[in-house]
């Protein structure tokens, strides 16, 4: 299939999308979510109510994040024992380095593993003070992802995911120290890398091509971020090294008071971006729904997830 014409016009997307949606299936494709944990009242109805809408694609996992420092650590604690006691999903809990020491750490990992929790996303994790601010270890914690994966893998056998940046980490002097540190984590133990979000299917390919020149082998699953606010976008993606495109900003000029068109291009657009990685051999996606339902489950279906039989505990 030919690579996205940025100057096409946007009706093409339904095109490729009907493409990979006929070719895909329950067998074929593996697609995971990621929830950010509530902070309020309604916010938690509102994750729920997501939780119920996307339960029935039967993600192959989902994740619960932190928030910057870990501020949201016991919320995302409670989010993930209860998904596991009442929904069919097998979820994954972040874990970070940040401001904790090595014991608190291992008591967190070692709680989840008593409850059932097998899988984890280990993160350095970004400063307090906010993505920007310069890292500081804790004086008595885990240093970097490497460390937290090697003592995670000490604990108990858990799966293990990690991160990875197509775009390069912010803080990576060139892509040799890049692919070294994702090399550290996966000798730790890491069994896939998630990939920072990206617009365009090249940065994936050229992030593989240097994955596989460095001999690593581990899955690296693309992230697909299903934000429509696009200036959120453009201040997420200013604080990780994220490059969005001008023709993708310019798709959203005059929407800011349009919200159910924003979520229907974000939907489109993330839906041919599947499209064309499917096309070349791509079958794991991880979503960041961010608590959206509606734009998470179009992409779902795309990639062919409602044929799959949900199971109801």
């Amino acid at each position: 299939m030919p690579r996205r014409d940025p100057n096409a016009p946007v009706g093409a997307i339904a095109r490729t999308s009907s493409e990979v949606s006929s070719r895909s299936g329950s067998d074929d494709v593996s697609v995971s979510f990621e929830f950010f944990p509530p902070k309020t009242g309604a916010a938690e109805d509102r994750l729920w109510s997501a939780i119920e809408k996307l339960e029935p694609f039967a993600p192959d996992f989902v994740s619960v994040t932190y928030g910057a420092g870990g501020s949201t650590r016991e919320r995302t604690h409670r989010t993930v024992e209860r998904m596991a006691r009442e929904t069919s999903f097998t979820p994954a809990a972040h874990l970070t380095c940040v401001d904790a020491p090595r014991a608190e750490i291992d008591a967190i990992a070692q709680d989840y593993w008593d409850a059932g929790i097998r899988h984890i996303v280990a993160l350095r994790g970004d400063p307090t003070e906010g993505i920007g601010e310069r890292y500081q270890p804790h004086p008595d914690g885990y240093d970097y992802a490497s460390e937290l994966v090697a003592g995670l893998k000490n604990i108990a056998d858990f799966e293990v995911s990690v991160s990875a940046y197509p775009e390069l980490h912010p803080e990576s002097s060139d892509w040799r120290a890049e692919i070294d540190n994702l090399k550290r984590k996966i000798d730790a133990g890491a069994t896939r890398a998630i990939t920072q979000f990206f617009f365009s299917p090249d940065i994936f390919w050229r992030f593989q091509d240097r994955v596989l020149d460095a001999g690593l082998d581990i899955p690296i699953v693309p992230g697909l971020m299903l934000q429509p606010n696009v200036k959120g976008l453009q201040r997420m993606s200013s604080l990780c090294g994220v490059a969005v495109p001008d023709w993708y900003v310019e798709l959203f000029e005059g929407l800011d008071g349009d919200p159910l068109t924003r979520d229907m291009l974000t939907a489109s657009l993330m839906s041919e971006l599947t499209a064309e990685l499917y096309d070349r051999g791509v079958r794991q996606y991880h979503l960041y729904t961010l608590n959206r339902a509606e734009i998470a489950g179009a992409v779902a279906r795309v990639l062919g997830m409602h044929r799959r039989t949900q199971l109801v505990r």
